[in-house]
């Protein structure tokens, strides 16, 4: 192994390696591009290759460019360089059995549940990380040969130690311990854990990779990457990373729409340039511009909230409130088969779980039954907001166009376009989808500038930066 400051010499074998890596890193959808593969190369050069932490850092600098690309690196660089079985090192904490356990034998469930309550009361990573590898030993049931991902084996490890009885045990010391001190044990505690279990789940993915090597392994452990997660299957933790997502973007258009106006000239004022040039001798040496008159641009959106649309109703929620906190000049409306402003409940909310219960609560959407009703809120909509429509103000639709075979009124849509500077229509649905059964998206999408499939934030970023 090389050390920092010098050359790196890669064998083929190591360096097919790390060619199978950066290939793994595309398909799982990280942008690494042939430059940055070169730079990444290039670092081996000044790393020390021996220091896998070292080495994953100094990589992750030359091939990860967005924080939600950090999870999906780091698993898929544990599975290449950091989960290869290696001999235990000189002084190495193990763990120890209870006296009058025949040598090499594994403890019991009993003793290894013992053995885990000591090892989490004390703390250390050394135990935790040694606890870990007897468990998955005990209780995994790894069976050569079967293809079975590896939460499965992790899940059943940690089911059969029990790990809510540990937390239970050890929230109970914490309850006694009483006061600040009891606190800040809770809390050790749970990073304590947390630690376990991921131990528990490297350890496993150790012995599969050991096995099936790491190509299969990172083949079956992909999964999308945050900005592909379809807007209707997120997770609760996917749509708390969706909500610190969607802020930026809206601080982007709003900074994209301001220096639109920020032009400093107009056009060419050709008789004040003729004037000008007769102290120069007809020369029009200093070229003079009308003033630009500068208006402010509005922002409205109506948002689909019916049962069709829920998980993007979500989503779309969350783009209104952090629409509403970037833009002065932000309406936004929400929809079923009625229509109701609701620009007032998104600004006094105080964070996005208000903004989303306020309107569920207070905003006036049924009409009559319920169920997705495009036509009616679209002339609903145009006869109590119709005249406040200027050519400033652009409208976004956030909805699948699905009417219930309800009247389409496509001249309701025709007069908001008109009236309006530009309409968008983003559509949670899969393209091919578009125009089956209820769906009559064509009618509407005639009068729109761009409609636009909108069912994960790579899609929305798309078309944030086209709006703007």
């Amino acid at each position: 192994m090389s050390t920092a400051g010098e050359p790196a010499a890669l064998g083929e074998g190591v360096f097919e390696v790390f060619a199978e890596f950066f290939g793994e890193l595309r398909a799982a959808g990280v942008p690494v591009s042939t430059t940055e593969v070169l730079d990444a190369v290039e670092a081996l050069a000044h790393l020390p290759l021996a220091e896998r932490e070292a080495l994953k850092l100094g990589l992750a600098a030359t091939l990860v460019k967005q924080e939600a690309h950090w999870r999906t690196y780091e698993t898929l660089f544990d599975l290449y360089f950091s989960l290869r079985a290696a001999p235990a090192e000189p002084g190495a904490q193990t763990l120890t059995a209870p006296s009058g356990l025949p040598e090499g034998s594994l403890p019991s469930a009993s003793e290894l549940s013992d053995l885990a309550y000591r090892a989490l009361l004390e703390g250390s990573p050394e135990a935790i990380a040694a606890l870990a590898r007897a468990v998955v030993a005990r209780f995994s049931g790894i069976e050569q040969g079967r293809t079975v991902g590896p939460g499965y084996y992790a899940y059943r490890a940690l089911r059969q130690l029990d790990v809510d009885g540990l937390a239970e045990r050890l929230a109970g010391d914490a309850l006694e311990a009483g006061g600040l001190e009891g606190r800040v044990l809770a809390n050790e505690y749970r990073q304590r854990l947390e630690l376990l279990r991921s131990e528990v789940q490297a350890e496993v993915r150790r012995r599969l990779v050991s096995e099936r090597g790491a190509g299969e392994m990172a083949r079956s452990l992909r999964r999308p990457l945050p900005e592909d997660v379809d807007f209707m299957h997120l997770s609760r933790e996917e749509l708390a990373a969706l909500q610190r997502a969607v802020q930026p973007l809206a601080r982007k258009l709003a900074v994209h729409l301001a220096r639109r106006r920020r032009n400093r000239q107009g056009r060419l004022d050709f008789r004040a340039t003729a004037r000008r040039s007769l102290a120069s001798g007809g020369v029009p040496v200093e070229p003079r511009f009308k003033s630009r008159h500068r208006s402010k641009p509005e922002l409205w959106a109506l948002a689909d909230v019916s049962g069709s649309v829920a998980a993007f109703a979500r989503f779309t929620l969350q783009l209104l409130y952090a629409l509403s906190s970037q833009f002065s000049r932000t309406r936004a409306w929400a929809f079923i088969d009625g229509i109701d402003e609701v620009t007032g409940l998104l600004r006094q909310a105080t964070d996005i779980a208000e903004a989303v219960r306020q309107v569920n609560t207070a905003a006036d959407v049924v009409w009559r039954e319920g169920h997705s009703d495009y036509g009616h809120v679209l002339t609903d909509f145009l006869a109590k907001w119709g005249k406040e429509l200027t050519p400033r103000t652009t409208v976004v639709v956030l909805g699948d166009a699905r009417s219930n075979y309800h009247p389409i009124e496509g001249w309701a849509m025709a007069e908001v376009a008109r009236r309006a500077r530009q309409v968008f229509w983003l559509n949670p649905e899969p393209r091919a989808y578009w125009d089956t059964g209820d769906s009559v998206l064509a009618h509407y999408g005639a009068h729109c500038q761009g409609v636009y499939e909108c069912r994960n934030l790579r899609q929305l970023r798309r078309f944030v930066e086209q709006l703007s």
